[in-house]
């Protein structure tokens, strides 16, 4: 296993644990249940069908073991590993209704964070070799929010502020509602303990200019050409965190961080990026050992 510290426990098992009872509905797994008999076990193989960065294992054990325990899951690629396609992720053995029914649950969880640490990774490898850090934001899907900025870990990324209350971010519309960024940010200073950070947004250099005078922790450097980049970089001078967003993909982000900036922060990343194509198969022998008594 990498050195990626899992997500606890008390986080991954309620959600995957809803995810579960959504699928189920009133009656269980029907099909399952009609064309399975009880006693029938089965062995399957998660087989990446693109090549790619694994993240969610912890949730597909959670997903097979709440529905049955019999369950058991060996690990052929490691949590933040890279897979190729047409590789095994992971094999499966149990009860045949039990792998079933929780095959399409364990799925989403594993195709849709192996997707977002596959698009970080790539972007990761985009500015190798600049200091900048690759990090998401809080456009996230509602409720999945810890398990989607652990998949940009895995895939080599940082992660932005998870919630309103871990730092404080003036935007636009607070600095239109405050009237101008000294008032907003003097504000802001006055109004949270001495261990919070403050970052201000800004579009143009005389806003970075303002900001600079009053004194902030960090600048998000909005929707700037590589070139104002790095003049607004270059007037920071190190007083504080430079980040850059707006519009970052694989082929800009080298630009962008070649500018010198410290973080560039991507939305996308977890609310846009595809998943990695991941499969449930049955090995070459498909015939179910049943379990004599």
């Amino acid at each position: 296993m990498t050195s990626l510290a899992p997500l606890p426990q008390m986080i991954m098992e309620p959600i995957v644990r809803s995810a579960l009872l959504e699928d189920l509905g009133r009656a269980g797994d029907i099909t399952s249940d009609a064309i399975i008999p009880a006693d029938c076990k089965a062995t399957f193989a998660l087989n990446a069908r693109q090549g790619g960065v694994v993240a969610g294992l912890d949730l597909v054990m959670f997903a097979f073991l709440l529905v049955d325990p019999g369950i058991s899951m060996q690990l052929r690629c490691p949590e933040g590993g890279k897979v190729s396609a047409g590789e095994t992720i992971a094999i499966v053995s149990g009860p045949a209704r039990s792998l079933l029914t929780a095959e399409r649950t364990a799925l989403n969880f594993l195709c849709k964070l192996s997707g977002i640490a596959t698009a970080t990774a790539a972007l990761v490898n985009a500015v190798r070799g600049h200091k900048a850090k690759i990090v998401c934001t809080r456009k996230t899907t509602p409720g999945l929010r810890a398990l989607e900025k652990y998949a940009v870990r895995a895939g080599g990324g940082a992660n932005h502020r998870f919630a309103l209350d871990d730092a404080v971010l003036i935007k636009d519309n607070h600095i239109a509602i405050a009237g101008d960024i000294r008032t907003a940010i003097e504000r802001a200073r006055c109004a949270v303990g001495h261990m919070v950070k403050i970052e201000v947004e800004v579009d143009t250099l005389d806003q970075l200019d303002l900001a600079l005078q009053v004194g902030v922790d960090a600048i998000l450097l909005d929707n700037m050409s590589p070139e104002e980049l790095a003049q607004a970089v270059a007037m920071v001078g190190g007083r504080a965190i430079t980040e850059a967003s707006g519009r970052v993909t694989r082929a800009s982000a080298p630009a962008i961080a070649a500018a010198g900036v410290d973080l560039i922060s991507v939305g996308w990343l977890t609310h846009s990026a595809p998943i990695l194509d991941i499969a449930m198969d049955m090995p070459t022998d498909r015939n179910c050992s049943r379990h004599l008594n």
